[in-house]
Order: structure tokens, then sequence, then C-alpha cells
């Protein structure tokens, strides 16, 4: 990479300020649209499972625990557990399946 760092930080800075600055500036009335409004709203949730996806996978040195913690937490939450419960329960599958394999 040659020239000088500054100017690609301010580009990228510019362009992180763009894009949530256009939105506020180019949207004023209450958005009424359901599908939109729909939309907007999973967008955290999905942004987060996007995220948490796959470190979920590469936690472990083995694929197979991986699945064990994500299938054990994930039907503990289905089921309505507290997160304290989901945790250690699939803290533990993970010990379990690290100790079978």
């Amino acid at each position: 990479m040659s020239g000088n760092p500054f100017i690609y930080i301010a580009v990228m800075a510019l362009v992180t300020y763009l894009i949530r600055a256009i939105p506020l500036t180019l949207i004023r009335k209450e958005i009424k649209n359901k599908f939109i409004k729909s939309f907007l709203y999973y967008v955290p949730f999905v942004t987060l499972a996007v995220m948490t996806f796959p470190a979920i996978l590469t936690a472990t040195n083995n694929l197979w625990s991986a699945l064990a913690g994500f299938v054990t937490a994930l039907l503990l939450a289905y089921f309505n557990k507290g997160l304290f419960a989901v945790s250690v329960s699939a803290c533990i599958a993970v010990f379990v399946v690290e100790l079978i394999i």
C-alpha cells in the first residue's frame, strides 16, 4: 500500500458518515410501509446472527463439538430456558463431546 494512510482513514470516515447521514436527511417522514418496517425491525437480529454463527463453529478445535454446543443452546433457547442455563448447558455439551472425540 503506497500513499498517505491519513487519506485512506479520511475516506473511510467520510463513507461511514455518509452511510449514516444520508438516510437521516432523505427520509423525513415516518415509514408507514409494513414490509419496510418489518425489514428494519429484524436487521439488528440478523446482523447479530450473521456475526455470531461463524464464531460458534470456529470456537472449538472440532466442528462436531461446536455443533453439539450450538444445537444444545438452540434447543434450550427454543424452550425458553434462561441465558445462564443455555450457556452453561452449551459449554457442558462441548466439553462432553470434546472428551468423547
